[in-house]
């Protein structure tokens, strides 16, 4: 059998068709994900592999994409570098001993030891062995992702204190990142080594920062996480909010750069070079819209990439809890079956 279509995308490779996965398959939009989590808290499914894997072989199967990302948070790392996690019911997450100060480096512990997180790894596991032959994805949190939450307490509008520390204490800020980017980089390396056949970085929060500031204070604990993963392993790297940015991710080096709804996907192309490949970039607001809508703009995305190379569909971000699942069936379907039609 030829290898999955999505390794085959990544690698820019001809494929018969685009590959399809989506960011936040699993999730609250689906009756069967609702109906776990009546009895159980979010921090409590993701430390249950068999019931993460049942929750995303439960979404691969009703929408039929081409790869299952592990159902996970981003920040379950944070915890045992020394921070006090948890989720509130309507709030997300919230950290109720942020970093603030030079002083905090005291308390924030790199990860030579991820087996506190076997959880994780385990959860690899078992969704490789609930859906393949299809690819599994694993992934973390950008180490500017990761210090912001960590900086902030928890989500925020304008991630002051984080830039303010950025700016103010450029060594701490160096030395908070290098530690996050090479933690980051071994819990990465362990999901591969439990069954991720691709990883995915997530920098949901990078778009706050200019050019300047994201080449001179985030780049270089980037390319630090991405020299350090398993060699031959396809990586993706997705970054939201500021298209300015799209040249400076084509020089991380990742194998796959992932882009939002904000600027054309052939625009994004030529800015982060033709020699990666794209993932994206469909607005998933589009999906609370009617089928054919859903249609038509899935359609004009896979009509500007054409037949290139390198290309995978997803969205620019995650899933609305409030998408009909027929919605997302119709989307996959739009992309499965659109070189048929031409």
């Amino acid at each position: 059998m030829s290898e999955p279509l999505l390794l085959r995308a990544l690698r820019r490779e001809p494929v018969e068709r685009p590959p399809i996965w989506l960011m936040r398959q699993a999730g609250r939009y689906m009756a069967e994900y609702r109906a776990v989590r009546e009895g159980v808290s979010f921090l409590e499914l993701c430390e249950r592999p068999k019931l993460c894997a049942d929750v995303m072989k439960t979404a691969v199967d009703r929408i039929g994409v081409d790869a299952a990302i592990i159902f996970s948070d981003l920040l379950p790392i944070l915890r045992p570098m020394g921070f006090d996690l948890s989720f509130e019911v309507g709030d997300g997450p919230k950290i109720s001993n942020p970093f603030r100060e030079k002083e905090d480096l005291a308390r924030v512990r790199e990860l030579s030891d991820v087996s506190p997180l076997s959880f994780v790894f385990e959860t690899v596991a078992e969704t490789r062995r609930a859906v393949d032959p299809l690819p599994v994805i694993g992934f973390a949190g950008a180490p500017f992702t990761l210090a912001g939450y960590a900086i902030e307490g928890g989500t925020s509008r304008n991630f002051l204190r984080t830039k303010k520390l950025m700016w103010e204490s450029p060594d701490v800020w160096r030395e908070l990142l290098g530690r996050l980017a090479r933690s980051a980089a071994r819990y990465l390396n362990a999901q591969i080594a439990s069954g991720a056949r691709v990883v995915q970085i997530f920098d949901s929060w990078v778009g706050q920062l200019g050019v300047q500031d994201f080449r001179e204070s985030v780049l270089p604990a980037l390319r630090e996480l991405r020299a350090a993963i398993t060699p031959g392993v396809p990586v993706i790297y997705f970054g939201t909010g500021n298209p300015a940015l799209l040249p400076s991710f084509g020089e991380l080096g990742t194998d796959c750069v992932g882009v939002d709804w904000r600027i054309p996907i052939e625009r994004a192309w030529d800015l982060i070079g033709r020699d990666r490949a794209i993932q994206g970039n469909l607005d998933p607001a589009v999906l609370l819209a009617s089928e054919s809508v859903v249609e038509r703009e899935a359609t004009r995305i896979l009509r500007a990439v054409g037949s290139k190379p390198g290309f995978v569909f997803n969205l620019g971000h995650g899933i609305h809890k409030e998408t009909p699942v027929e919605n997302v069936v119709r989307l996959v379907e739009t992309v499965k079956n659109f070189r048929a039609r031409q």
